[in-house]
């Protein structure tokens, strides 16, 4: 005879409120044996002498509590449901939390009594793998995703920009990890069969590189006496005033050809300059010229390294105006936007790029794409988007020297 499940709820919820097994079967009709292959399923554990009592947790065979609620735990639910036992009950019943079986009746009754052999089947279908990415199943987010990765951008950016040019959109929105792991995950359809892993992290590395531990050189590059960076305007530091540059090269594969590069500390936009030498009067000369290109108002100073390229900022200053301070020695992260923007430019530009080879258009095409790029913070606007503000701030005259 086939009991119906809120008989075979109540007689299990009757065992685990204490219920022997004949006290149990009295109650809805099945005979001992029934209750006690119910109890048994339920993950009561049913032994010789057994005279009732309350159960304090539901296991299984091996004695240990699962990982996840099976369909014993979720005939033990439905029995304590069915007796009015609360959740926090329910829960101590069978070793999980509250917040697990809140879950899982919600989920297994969305509109009706909670069924445990449906929740169960609806869960192993849940569970079923491989699932299917999301970036496959969309050819418009797969097509949107490849095409920022391909520009250089971030898994974090992209996903970022998803949500703020798609508000609303459950078709295009997509978490940086799950990039990640079409990315790297070998397999029909990830993201690495179109474009190359490295594409996701522009530097390729695995770790992070530690500061340098190395002491202090002597005294040698002269030129920065009187200009170090704590020296600097302390409105400089926490980039709340625009204006503010950091600067450096870099240096091509045959140690001549170079790339100038500015980088503004408030909006993070990035001016680059190709030279096909780089001694200091021709690299100062250049700097002058990209610091001609920006108002007075938003260039402030220059931060560099100390570099023999800028032996000559007294030049650059004398032309400009505008006071250069050089970082501490071994201390790249004093112009750290400055490294990282030239990290990125490694992406388009690897490591023994010879710069004589390559045309101004070219460094011209890099530059917008690193300025029309957003970053997370700035709130994921772009560098354009955050230097045009404080563009229209001077036009008003609300930024002054």
């Amino acid at each position: 005879m086939r009991y119906s499940d809120e008989v075979r709820a109540r007689a299990v919820s009757a065992v685990m409120a204490g219920a022997t097994l004949r006290q149990a079967a009295s109650d809805g009709g099945p005979s001992r044996q029934t209750v006690c292959r119910w109890a048994a399923d339920a993950g009561i554990e049913m032994r010789r002498g057994w005279i009732g009592g309350p159960v304090k947790a539901v296991g299984n065979a091996s004695g240990t509590r699962p990982s996840r609620l099976g369909l014993a735990q979720r005939l033990a639910i439905a029995a304590g449901l069915a007796a009015g036992m609360t959740h926090a009950e329910i829960a101590v019943g069978i070793g999980f939390s509250r917040p697990t079986v809140s879950r899982e009746v919600s989920r297994g009754a969305p509109a009706g009594p909670y069924d445990p052999y449906a929740a169960h089947a609806r869960a192993a279908r849940a569970a079923r793998r491989p699932k299917p990415r999301k970036v496959d199943a969309s050819p418009r987010l797969r097509s949107y995703v490849l095409a920022r990765l391909a520009g250089g951008w971030s898994p974090e950016q992209v996903s970022a920009m998803l949500s703020r040019e798609f508000p609303g959109d459950e078709e295009m929105s997509l978490s940086h990890e799950s990039i990640y792991q079409a990315l790297y995950v070998q397999g029909r359809g990830s993201l690495r069969q179109e474009l190359k892993v490295e594409k996701a992290l522009r530097s390729g590395r695995t770790s992070r590189v530690p500061r340098s531990a190395l002491p202090p050189r002597g005294r040698g590059a002269t030129w920065v006496e009187g200009c170090e960076i704590s020296l600097r305007p302390a409105e400089a530091a926490d980039r709340a005033v625009p204006g503010h540059w950091e600067g450096d090269l870099v240096v091509g594969g045959d140690m001549s050809s170079c790339l100038v590069t500015l980088v503004e500390r408030s909006s993070r936009l990035v001016l680059i300059r190709r030279l096909e030498l780089h001694p200091t009067a021709l690299v100062t000369a250049a700097l002058a010229e990209m610091a001609a290109s920006v108002p007075d108002e938003l260039m402030r100073s220059v931060s560099w390294d100390r570099g023999g390229e800028m032996a000559g900022h007294a030049a650059f200053t004398a032309e400009t105006g505008v006071r250069v301070y050089f970082c501490d020695p071994h201390s790249p992260w004093q112009r750290g936007s400055n490294e990282n923007t030239n990290g990125l430019i490694r992406q388009y530009f690897p490591r023994g790029t010879d710069f004589r080879g390559v045309s101004d258009r070219e460094v011209a095409r890099v530059q917008e794409l690193l300025n029309t790029r957003p970053r997370k913070t700035l709130g994921w606007r772009t560098p354009r988007e955050a230097y045009s503000e404080y563009l229209g701030k001077v036009r008003e005259g609300a930024l002054t020297t």
